[in-house]
Protein backbone atom coordinates (compact mmCIF):
# COMPACT_ATOMS: atom_id res chain seq x y z
CA UNK A 1 0.00 0.00 0.00
CA UNK A 2 1.37 3.37 -0.92
CA UNK A 3 1.68 5.65 2.09
CA UNK A 4 0.33 8.86 0.51
CA UNK A 5 -2.02 10.03 -2.22
CA UNK A 6 -4.94 7.82 -1.16
CA UNK A 7 -8.50 8.56 -0.17
CA UNK A 8 -9.12 6.41 2.91
CA UNK A 9 -12.38 5.58 4.66
CA UNK A 10 -11.88 4.43 8.28
CA UNK A 11 -15.11 3.55 10.12
CA UNK A 12 -14.49 3.22 13.83
CA UNK A 13 -11.78 5.87 13.98
CA UNK A 14 -13.23 8.34 16.47
CA UNK A 15 -10.78 7.27 19.20
CA UNK A 16 -7.91 4.94 20.04
CA UNK A 17 -5.93 3.17 17.33
CA UNK A 18 -8.33 4.25 14.60
CA UNK A 19 -8.08 7.96 15.31
CA UNK A 20 -4.32 8.00 15.79
CA UNK A 21 -3.78 6.02 12.59
CA UNK A 22 -6.17 8.33 10.72
CA UNK A 23 -4.23 11.40 11.89
CA UNK A 24 -0.89 9.89 10.87
CA UNK A 25 -2.21 8.93 7.46
CA UNK A 26 -3.66 12.42 7.04
CA UNK A 27 -0.30 13.97 7.88
CA UNK A 28 1.34 11.62 5.38
CA UNK A 29 -0.65 13.17 2.54
CA UNK A 30 -3.90 11.19 2.31
CA UNK A 31 -7.49 12.34 2.24
CA UNK A 32 -9.17 10.84 5.30
CA UNK A 33 -12.85 10.10 5.94
CA UNK A 34 -13.54 9.02 9.53
CA UNK A 35 -16.71 7.11 10.33
CA UNK A 36 -18.38 6.69 13.71
CA UNK A 37 -21.69 6.48 15.56
CA UNK A 38 -21.40 9.55 17.77
CA UNK A 39 -22.01 12.82 15.95
CA UNK A 40 -20.51 14.87 18.80
CA UNK A 41 -17.18 13.06 18.47
CA UNK A 42 -17.23 13.41 14.69
CA UNK A 43 -17.90 17.14 15.03
CA UNK A 44 -15.02 17.52 17.49
CA UNK A 45 -12.62 15.70 15.17
CA UNK A 46 -13.67 17.84 12.19
CA UNK A 47 -13.20 21.00 14.28
CA UNK A 48 -9.84 20.00 15.73
CA UNK A 49 -8.41 18.62 12.48
CA UNK A 50 -9.45 20.78 9.52
CA UNK A 51 -9.39 18.81 6.28
CA UNK A 52 -10.49 15.50 7.76
CA UNK A 53 -13.96 14.46 6.57
CA UNK A 54 -16.51 12.63 8.72
CA UNK A 55 -19.43 10.29 8.09
CA UNK A 56 -21.90 8.97 10.63
CA UNK A 57 -22.11 5.17 10.54
CA UNK A 58 -23.21 2.39 12.86
CA UNK A 59 -21.50 -0.75 11.53
CA UNK A 60 -23.83 -2.96 13.62
CA UNK A 61 -26.82 -1.68 11.62
CA UNK A 62 -27.05 -3.18 8.12
CA UNK A 63 -29.26 -0.39 6.76
CA UNK A 64 -26.99 2.29 8.19
CA UNK A 65 -23.94 0.65 6.63
CA UNK A 66 -25.69 0.67 3.24
CA UNK A 67 -26.58 4.34 3.65
CA UNK A 68 -23.07 5.35 4.74
CA UNK A 69 -21.35 3.35 1.99
CA UNK A 70 -23.57 5.03 -0.60
CA UNK A 71 -22.76 8.45 0.88
CA UNK A 72 -19.01 7.81 0.86
CA UNK A 73 -19.05 6.54 -2.72
CA UNK A 74 -21.09 9.54 -3.88
CA UNK A 75 -19.16 12.22 -1.99
CA UNK A 76 -15.73 10.66 -2.37
CA UNK A 77 -15.75 8.52 -5.54
CA UNK A 78 -11.94 8.41 -5.49
CA UNK A 79 -11.96 6.38 -2.24
CA UNK A 80 -9.42 3.60 -2.80
CA UNK A 81 -8.64 2.37 0.73
CA UNK A 82 -11.04 0.87 3.26
CA UNK A 83 -9.80 0.21 6.82
CA UNK A 84 -12.42 -1.71 8.83
CA UNK A 85 -11.40 -0.44 12.25
CA UNK A 86 -14.64 -0.57 14.30
CA UNK A 87 -14.71 -3.12 17.11
CA UNK A 88 -16.04 -3.93 20.59
CA UNK A 89 -14.35 -5.90 23.38
CA UNK A 90 -16.28 -6.94 26.49
CA UNK A 91 -15.66 -9.39 29.32
CA UNK A 92 -17.96 -12.41 29.49
CA UNK A 93 -18.76 -15.04 32.10
CA UNK A 94 -19.68 -18.13 30.09
CA UNK A 95 -21.25 -19.78 33.14
CA UNK A 96 -23.97 -17.10 32.99
CA UNK A 97 -26.38 -17.56 30.05
CA UNK A 98 -26.68 -13.76 29.81
CA UNK A 99 -23.28 -13.72 28.06
CA UNK A 100 -25.16 -14.30 24.81
CA UNK A 101 -26.33 -10.67 24.81
CA UNK A 102 -22.73 -9.44 24.74
CA UNK A 103 -21.78 -12.10 22.21
CA UNK A 104 -24.49 -11.06 19.74
CA UNK A 105 -23.47 -7.40 19.97
CA UNK A 106 -19.80 -8.22 19.37
CA UNK A 107 -20.58 -10.50 16.41
CA UNK A 108 -22.73 -7.76 14.86
CA UNK A 109 -19.96 -5.18 15.22
CA UNK A 110 -16.75 -7.18 14.87
CA UNK A 111 -17.72 -9.67 12.15
CA UNK A 112 -20.83 -8.53 10.31
CA UNK A 113 -19.73 -4.87 10.38
CA UNK A 114 -16.49 -5.44 8.42
CA UNK A 115 -18.16 -7.94 6.08
CA UNK A 116 -20.95 -5.51 5.26
CA UNK A 117 -18.44 -2.75 4.60
CA UNK A 118 -16.37 -4.96 2.34
CA UNK A 119 -19.49 -6.08 0.48
CA UNK A 120 -20.45 -2.45 -0.01
CA UNK A 121 -17.08 -1.38 -1.38
CA UNK A 122 -15.60 -4.38 -3.18
CA UNK A 123 -17.04 -3.71 -6.65
CA UNK A 124 -16.05 -0.06 -6.37
CA UNK A 125 -12.49 -0.92 -5.33
CA UNK A 126 -11.99 -3.62 -7.96
CA UNK A 127 -12.81 -1.04 -10.65
CA UNK A 128 -9.92 1.20 -9.51
CA UNK A 129 -6.32 0.81 -10.71
CA UNK A 130 -4.88 0.69 -7.17
CA UNK A 131 -6.89 -0.08 -4.04
CA UNK A 132 -6.47 -1.68 -0.62
CA UNK A 133 -8.69 -3.29 1.99
CA UNK A 134 -7.24 -3.37 5.51
CA UNK A 135 -9.01 -5.57 8.05
CA UNK A 136 -8.23 -5.36 11.77
CA UNK A 137 -7.92 -8.55 13.79
CA UNK A 138 -5.90 -8.95 17.01
CA UNK A 139 -3.15 -10.99 18.59
CA UNK A 140 -6.05 -12.62 20.45
CA UNK A 141 -7.18 -14.14 17.14
CA UNK A 142 -4.24 -16.52 17.53
CA UNK A 143 -3.92 -16.81 21.32
CA UNK A 144 -7.35 -16.08 22.83
CA UNK A 145 -8.06 -14.39 26.13
CA UNK A 146 -10.41 -16.54 28.22
CA UNK A 147 -12.06 -13.49 29.79
CA UNK A 148 -13.09 -12.09 26.39
CA UNK A 149 -14.03 -15.24 24.48
CA UNK A 150 -16.37 -13.79 21.88
CA UNK A 151 -14.04 -10.92 21.07
CA UNK A 152 -11.18 -13.37 20.55
CA UNK A 153 -13.39 -15.58 18.38
CA UNK A 154 -14.57 -12.66 16.24
CA UNK A 155 -10.99 -11.68 15.55
CA UNK A 156 -10.15 -15.28 14.59
CA UNK A 157 -13.04 -15.08 12.13
CA UNK A 158 -11.69 -11.84 10.66
CA UNK A 159 -8.24 -13.41 10.22
CA UNK A 160 -9.71 -16.42 8.40
CA UNK A 161 -11.99 -14.26 6.24
CA UNK A 162 -9.10 -11.98 5.32
CA UNK A 163 -7.00 -14.90 4.11
CA UNK A 164 -9.85 -16.03 1.84
CA UNK A 165 -10.51 -12.49 0.63
CA UNK A 166 -6.86 -12.07 -0.30
CA UNK A 167 -6.90 -15.22 -2.41
CA UNK A 168 -10.18 -14.36 -4.13
CA UNK A 169 -8.96 -10.84 -5.00
CA UNK A 170 -5.45 -11.91 -6.00
CA UNK A 171 -6.08 -11.26 -9.69
CA UNK A 172 -7.56 -7.81 -9.13
CA UNK A 173 -6.10 -4.39 -8.36
CA UNK A 174 -7.09 -4.70 -4.68
CA UNK A 175 -4.46 -5.52 -2.10
CA UNK A 176 -5.65 -7.10 1.16
CA UNK A 177 -3.83 -6.44 4.44
CA UNK A 178 -4.57 -7.53 7.99
CA UNK A 179 -3.58 -5.25 10.86
CA UNK A 180 -2.92 -7.41 13.95
CA UNK A 181 -2.65 -5.24 17.09
CA UNK A 182 -1.39 -6.43 20.46
CA UNK A 183 -2.85 -4.90 23.62
CA UNK A 184 -2.49 -1.15 23.09
CA UNK A 185 -3.06 1.66 25.59
CA UNK A 186 -6.57 2.65 24.52
CA UNK A 187 -10.02 2.62 26.13
CA UNK A 188 -10.99 -0.68 24.47
CA UNK A 189 -11.25 -2.26 27.96
CA UNK A 190 -11.54 -0.54 31.37
CA UNK A 191 -8.09 0.39 32.68
CA UNK A 192 -6.29 -0.55 29.47
CA UNK A 193 -5.32 3.03 28.60
CA UNK A 194 -3.03 3.17 31.64
CA UNK A 195 -2.00 -0.50 31.79
CA UNK A 196 1.73 -1.24 31.86
CA UNK A 197 1.09 -4.50 29.99
CA UNK A 198 -0.32 -2.61 27.00
CA UNK A 199 1.81 -1.03 24.26
CA UNK A 200 1.84 2.80 24.19
CA UNK A 201 -0.46 4.00 21.42
CA UNK A 202 2.09 6.29 19.78
CA UNK A 203 4.71 3.53 19.71
CA UNK A 204 2.24 1.15 18.10
CA UNK A 205 1.21 3.56 15.35
CA UNK A 206 4.85 4.59 14.76
CA UNK A 207 5.68 0.96 14.03
CA UNK A 208 2.58 0.42 11.89
CA UNK A 209 3.43 3.43 9.72
CA UNK A 210 6.91 2.01 9.20
CA UNK A 211 5.57 -1.41 8.22
CA UNK A 212 2.64 -0.29 6.08
CA UNK A 213 4.46 0.58 2.83
CA UNK A 214 6.03 -2.88 2.46
CA UNK A 215 3.36 -5.10 4.03
CA UNK A 216 1.81 -7.71 1.75
CA UNK A 217 -0.24 -9.82 4.20
CA UNK A 218 -0.19 -9.14 7.94
CA UNK A 219 1.01 -5.99 9.68
CA UNK A 220 2.76 -7.34 12.76
CA UNK A 221 4.49 -5.07 15.27
CA UNK A 222 7.09 -6.80 17.43
CA UNK A 223 4.85 -6.79 20.52
CA UNK A 224 2.20 -8.97 18.85
CA UNK A 225 4.52 -11.67 17.53
CA UNK A 226 4.53 -13.77 20.74
CA UNK A 227 0.73 -14.09 20.45
CA UNK A 228 0.74 -14.54 16.67
CA UNK A 229 3.29 -17.35 16.69
CA UNK A 230 2.59 -18.96 20.09
CA UNK A 231 1.31 -22.21 18.64
CA UNK A 232 4.37 -22.64 16.46
CA UNK A 233 6.59 -21.78 19.43
CA UNK A 234 4.82 -24.35 21.59
CA UNK A 235 3.87 -21.97 24.41
CA UNK A 236 0.27 -21.09 23.51
CA UNK A 237 -1.23 -22.77 26.58
CA UNK A 238 1.15 -20.91 28.88
CA UNK A 239 0.31 -17.58 27.25
CA UNK A 240 -3.42 -18.29 27.48
CA UNK A 241 -3.03 -19.05 31.19
CA UNK A 242 -1.18 -15.78 31.66
CA UNK A 243 -3.86 -13.84 29.80
CA UNK A 244 -6.58 -15.45 31.93
CA UNK A 245 -4.74 -14.38 35.08
CA UNK A 246 -4.33 -10.87 33.69
CA UNK A 247 -8.07 -10.46 33.25
CA UNK A 248 -8.93 -11.97 36.62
Amino acid sequence: MRISGNTIFIPGATSGIGLELALRLFDAGNRIIIGGRRTDMLARIARDHPGIETIRIDVADADDVDRAVTEVRQRFPETNVLITMAGLMRSEDLSDPAFIQTAVTEVQTNILGPLRLIAGFVEHLVALPDATIVTVSSGLAFTPMAGTPTYSATKSAIHSFTDSLRIQLADTSVGVLELVPPAVQTDLMPGQAEAEWAMPLNDFVDEVMTLLPTATREILVENVKPLRFAEAAGNRDDLMAGLAHLTG
